[in-house]
């Protein structure tokens, strides 16, 4: 098991502030957060690269911080490829195990099988200058997952490759595992779905904290905070001003939420936050396009409400121009409601 204690670095851009929590062999951690949130700067200090303030990292009873970085069961994949120019693919692979002291016809073996898994067998004898950019992730991602390393550390490894390939990629993870039980992946994106898809359990930073940690879909449904449900929605999740006023909900312009489906707080102000399939076309609610943009299959729709700004998610590819003037239809039992200070008040009515 690897704990962190109490974790705090110094890094002037994005410092870790206080990160205690654990993560158990035979899993994959996705960490969620936007750009700065502090992903990366927890995967340096993990490897050692960044320098710890305060607290401690440990690998069962290892203090990995009086560790060298070549003495730690890890490995890492960055989001920008490093590979070895004057190598060709096979040996740029088998580098790390030949480093080991593997034998050479080993050593190659090892390697040819890591390129099956990431796709590109038949291009072991090719130089990184003549493989395209997602090729040369892929041949970075092979180096890490040959050495078979207790942890492996993965930055937004897929953000350069296309989606059939990432698709590929993601179904690979598990059996990683399967084949080493002793095994841990960290692995960190900025993208909710992916973050949702591929972890057995989802850790949310935000500004250099732990902010959630758990089940994806359960945070998914209860984020514990408004930060959380900002970071952990895409398309984006919209909030609004709002109060409780004589056992009713209402948005600040004084719009009144009919059945809401919840159990409402004490009279008071708070937040609203509307998600995206909280709104659908064919409503007395006058919206507003300020923008479409088509997502796959689907069509996210930004508008303007009485009440506030909100987006709004269409099955199917829908034409919609900025100014358009349109009805829709809001779902009270698909909101949640927020405190002042941001903590989840929501309650759902039996």
């Amino acid at each position: 098991m690897l704990t962190l204690e109490n974790l705090s670095t110094s890094d002037p851009k994005v410092p870790l502030k206080s990160l205690t929590t654990r993560f158990e062999a035979g899993k994959i951690y996705t960490i969620l957060g936007r750009t700065g949130a502090g992903k990366t700067e927890l995967l340096r200090t993990l490897i050692g690269l960044d320098e710890i303030s305060e607290g401690a990292i440990h690998l069962d009873d290892e203090d990995l911080g009086r560790t060298p970085i070549r003495a730690r069961q890890m490995a890492m994949v960055y989001q920008q490829f490093i590979n070895y120019p004057h190598l060709d693919v096979l040996d740029n692979v088998a580098f790390p195990l030949r480093r080991k002291g593997q034998d050479k016809a080993t050593a190659r073996a090892q390697a040819k099988k890591a390129l099956a898994v990431v796709g590109l067998a038949g291009f072991e004898a090719r130089m990184p200058p003549e493989l395209s950019g997602g090729q040369q992730q892929r041949v970075a991602l092979a180096r890490a997952i040959v050495k078979h390393a207790r942890i492996l550390l993965m930055d937004e490894p897929l953000a350069n490759l296309d989606y059939k390939l990432r698709e590929q990629l993601r179904e690979e993870f598990p059996r990683l595992l399967h084949e080493n039980a002793e095994g841990i992946i960290l692995y960190s994106t900025t993208e909710p779905a992916e973050a949702m898809q591929l972890g057995d359990e989802l850790i949310v930073m935000h500004e250099g904290r732990i902010v959630a940690q758990g089940d994806p879909s359960a945070l998914f449904d209860a984020p514990p905070s408004v930060d959380v449900a900002r970071v952990i929605s895409d398309p984006p999740i919209s909030i609004c001003a709002g109060e409780v006023r004589d056992g009713t909900l209402r948005f600040a312009d004084g719009f009144t939420v009919p059945q809401t489906g919840l159990t409402l707080p004490p009279d008071g102000q708070l937040q609203i936050a509307i998600r995206p399939d909280a709104l659908t076309i064919g409503g007395d609610i006058t919206a507003h396009v300020s923008l479409a943009e088509f997502s796959g299959s689907d069509t996210i729709v930004h508008l303007k409400l009485p009440f506030g700004e909100a987006v709004m998610l269409v099955d199917g590819i829908h034409e919609f121009h900025s100014g358009d003037s349109l009805g829709v239809a809001l779902d009270p039992k698909a909101l949640m409601l927020f405190s002042q200070g941001g903590d989840n008040i929501t309650e759902r009515a039996d």
